[in-house]
């Protein structure tokens, strides 16, 4: 989701904020058309900028393969 996010919105979110996105998303889900939802956009991806970008890091964790093929491109940090 963090990936997704920055690519469709432009908004460089952090772990925590693509979670609750998430959350937010089945929530809305759940309770069908008519409702409203809000969530708290808590932190920004600066404060992981050296792992969630970093391609050397996210294969040595293996999260290389659940990244869909269209968003690795925001995985380029060595």
């Amino acid at each position: 989701m963090v990936y997704d996010i920055l690519d469709t919105e432009g908004l460089y979110l952090g772990a925590s904020s693509a979670l609750n996105v998430v959350a937010a998303y089945k929530l809305a889900q759940e309770l069908g058309p008519g409702k409203t939802i809000a969530t708290i956009l808590c932190d920004g991806a600066y404060r992981y900028q050296s792992r969630l970008f970093s391609k050397k890091w996210l294969e040595a964790k293996g999260l290389m393969g659940a990244i869909p093929e269209h968003l690795k491109k925001y995985a380029v940090l060595d």
